[in-house]
């Protein structure tokens, strides 16, 4: 679970490059885009651009660089010509990137033109969630810590926490030890040391935080037909606190 110096300067050029296909993301309009072209347009900088490997295609026999999850979507979306973006619609982005042999992972969730109060709500709040459980990563926590600061102010906005799906450590692998709940109680789980490296990607949901999967063995919909939204980062455990390993230009830390 413990990187070296030598490998977390190589997760930080990983971590920097995914940051650009967000701000390459951030000055697109979606709106009246399909899910598969954002996909076509994220591997073609991704590759092209950046010359690194869009880690999620052919992972686990997934034929798409990203998820894509509108609205009532949970995560794990599935790219389409079908699925066209509209005003009003939240959308969650979840992209990994390999360089070098090593993988960052990060999402965002976009509001497309005029969102609804609630689902700009839902979005903040989510954002804010993530944040709170990213402030608790130091030597010396626990992923407890984490895991009850997101739940804490998720449902202080009366909002529930998905517990079927969690953020993970990462690193040559897109998914290594140890699973990062985003639910839990303070000073309970995994410690934390110098040098691991995990996601944390809370996903919040409007109603029940009960959550089902769609035909296609992919896509995930929450069970009450009510919004979702997700935010994701890559970090590090540092000497003194944390480091965001997919920070973007210009992001504020919450």
């Amino acid at each position: 679970m413990v990187k070296t110096a030598e490998e977390l300067a190589l997760m930080r050029v990983s971590g920097r490059l995914l940051a650009q296909v967000f701000e390459m993301l951030d000055g697109v309009s979606l709106s009246g885009m399909s899910t598969l072209a954002i996909n076509d347009l994220v591997e073609r900088y991704i590759t092209h651009d950046l010359s690194a490997r869009p880690a999620s295609k052919g992972q686990y026999g997934f034929a798409y660089v990203l998820n894509s999850s509108i609205n009532q979507v949970v995560c794990h979306g599935v790219p389409s010509a079908d699925d066209v973006i509209t005003d009003g619609d939240i959308v969650n982005l979840d992209i990994t990137l390999e360089k070098n042999g090593f993988i960052a992972d990060s999402s965002k969730t976009y509001m497309v033109g005029e969102v609804s109060p609630g689902a700009r709500r839902l979005v903040r709040v989510t954002q804010e969630a993530m944040w709170k459980g990213i402030r608790q990563v130091r030597p010396g926590a626990r992923l407890g810590d984490v895991g009850a600061a997101i739940e804490k102010h998720a449902k202080a906005n009366g909002y529930s926490v998905v517990r079927d799906y969690c953020g993970h450590g990462i690193g040559r692998e897109m998914h290594e030890a140890p699973d990062v709940m985003h639910f839990g109680r303070p000073g309970t789980g995994v410690p934390l040391r110098e040098g691991m490296t995990f996601t944390i990607e809370p996903m919040i949901n409007q109603g029940t935080r009960k959550v089902s999967t769609s035909d296609d063995g992919w896509t995930v919909l929450t069970d009450d037909g009510k919004l979702s939204a997700q935010f994701e980062h890559t970090v590090a455990v540092t000497k003194t606190g944390v480091e965001v390993l997919t920070l973007r230009t210009g992001e504020k830390i919450g």
